[in-house]
């Protein structure tokens, strides 16, 4: 984007127009924020802008569309209500933001979110109040989504089940091979001579073989049948959505715009805390992020990757034995909470390819803090929410809340595991001890690191190679 856009005198003007009661409101309480003088007289009306500053962004939120305003865009984007009261470097790095929108991102900004909720291409975060019903075409495009992540679901298996059958063949080939190679008999040399030992037991394996080799392709061609139908679902849905007119215009939900609004505010809510500070814009008095330090949507990204490299299962997904990667929404919230969250791991009705959604503090102390306790919570719900009502006895929840209980610990056994995770990716994966002995063997086993990271730590100390051992006898006994 263009300096210049910072630069314009108009911005602030721009960016509350329309005249709504809620722009009124906050450009009153921000003016006598700005003029006062003293102390207490400012903090009363910084706390009056917190609740004018969020109703008229939810106002804003709902005119987001194509033909939006730059201000009102990057109002919701990065909180930018009035580039004035930033330094010249902070509106220049800005400005060096890629404004370029990007939907097939599982990374949104707030202006981007609310644009796909309109349109319905992303159902609205649930929350406990009784949903409204949506219009045709909204409804329609949530259909398609549910109906698009299906057959996604059902490739990623079918490759899965591909790849293992290519594999058993590949295994199988050579085995077939010796079992025709004959030697000629000693004594009547027109004869080939009997199978060996070793040949016999490459038959009884081959035996076995052939079974999953044709168990597989059965589970292929059932999936075959699954992935037809839903691609004939999913045309349907295509021709329904164009007499509906949405190939050539978009019906904007307002209703579903409005509720997720709601929940948006108090996720913000959430990453700020009791004791954080709430102020809801972009200002130089509480600005203090370096450039790699603030939530852009390429920052976020490369910290995702990087505990991903740690966490190799942080976002698999296991269906019918087979795994597939589906990692939850990360909306980037213009706040300077430094706790990330986890809004919920999977959409209630669609635990099988719908995505989650963990929401992230754009100006946070630490970026990656921050990241990481979105995280750690996101596994924390996924696990708990798969346990179903085992959540306290079985798996990596179970284990831990046992110990939490053997420890007579008291609070929220959620948020302890969220530190022990914070620890688990940032100490414990570089060698140095930080966790109870039987934590880090709960988290081994089932929150596992990536393999190269388990190669480099079982040569570090004795405590990872005892680890690293019982994954071996694990495999041994079929029992991993």
């Amino acid at each position: 984007m263009a300096l210049t856009t910072f630069e314009d005198g108009d911005y602030y003007k721009n960016a509350l127009e329309g005249g709504s009661d809620e722009a009124k409101r906050l450009n009153n309480v921000y003016q006598k924020y700005a003029a006062a003088k003293d102390e207490k007289d400012k903090a009363v009306f910084r706390q009056q802008i917190v609740g004018a500053y969020w109703d008229y962004c939810g106002i804003a939120a709902k005119s987001v569309s194509d033909g939006v305003s730059d201000e009102k865009k990057f109002l919701l984007r990065f909180g930018m209500l009035n580039p004035k009261a930033l330094r010249p470097e902070t509106k220049e790095f800005f400005a060096n933001i890629s404004a370029d929108d990007v939907p097939d991102s599982s990374i949104r900004y707030l202006d981007e979110w609310f644009l796909a909720v309109g349109r319905g291409e992303a159902s609205a975060s649930t929350t406990d109040e009784v949903q409204t019903k949506k219009n045709d075409s909204a409804h329609t495009r949530a259909l398609m989504e549910k109906a698009k992540g299906k057959l996604e679901g059902t490739k990623g298996i079918l490759r899965n089940l591909n790849a293992n059958r290519r594999e058993l063949e590949f295994l199988f080939k050579p085995k077939a091979d010796s079992l025709c190679e004959h030697r000629v008999d000693i004594d009547f040399n027109e004869i080939n001579a009997c199978y060996t030992e070793g040949q016999k037991n490459a038959a009884l394996e081959i035996q076995d073989m052939i079974k999953n080799m044709s168990r597989v392709d059965r589970e292929i061609a059932k999936l075959l049948e699954t992935y037809k139908e839903c691609t004939v679902e999913v045309a349907s849905i295509e021709s329904k959505l164009k007499e509906l007119g949405e190939a050539e215009a978009v019906s904007f939900d307002l209703q579903s715009i409005s509720t997720e609004f709601s929940s948006i505010r108090q996720m913000a809510k959430m990453t700020v805390g009791r004791q954080g500070n709430p102020f809801p814009f972009l200002n130089a008095e509480y600005f203090r992020c370096a450039p790699d330090g603030v939530g852009t949507r390429e920052n976020v990204q490369k910290r995702l990757d990087w505990i991903e490299s740690i966490d190799c299962e942080v976002f698999q997904r296991s269906y019918k034995n087979q795994v597939s990667r589906i990692a939850p929404f990360a909306l980037l919230l213009p706040s300077y909470g430094d706790y990330g969250v986890c809004w919920e791991p999977f959409e209630k009705k669609n635990k099988l390819t719908s995505r989650g959604r963990i929401a992230i503090p754009m100006y946070p102390k630490n970026l990656t803090m921050a990241i990481l306790a979105a995280v750690g919570d996101y596994r924390w719900q996924f696990m708990k929410e798969v346990s179903s009502f085992y959540w306290m006895e079985e798996g990596l929840t179970g284990n831990y809340y046992q110990w939490f209980l053997g420890q007579k610990l008291k609070g929220d056994v959620k948020l302890y595991f969220i530190q022990d995770y914070i620890a688990w990716i940032t100490k414990e994966a570089e060698g140095t001890q930080k966790l109870d002995k039987e934590i880090r063997g709960i988290f081994w086993r089932y929150m596992p690191f990536a393999q190269d990271v388990k190669d480099k730590l079982k040569d570090r100390n004795l405590v990872y190679q005892e680890l690293y051992q019982r994954d071996k006898n694990r495999t041994m006994s079929d029992g991993y």
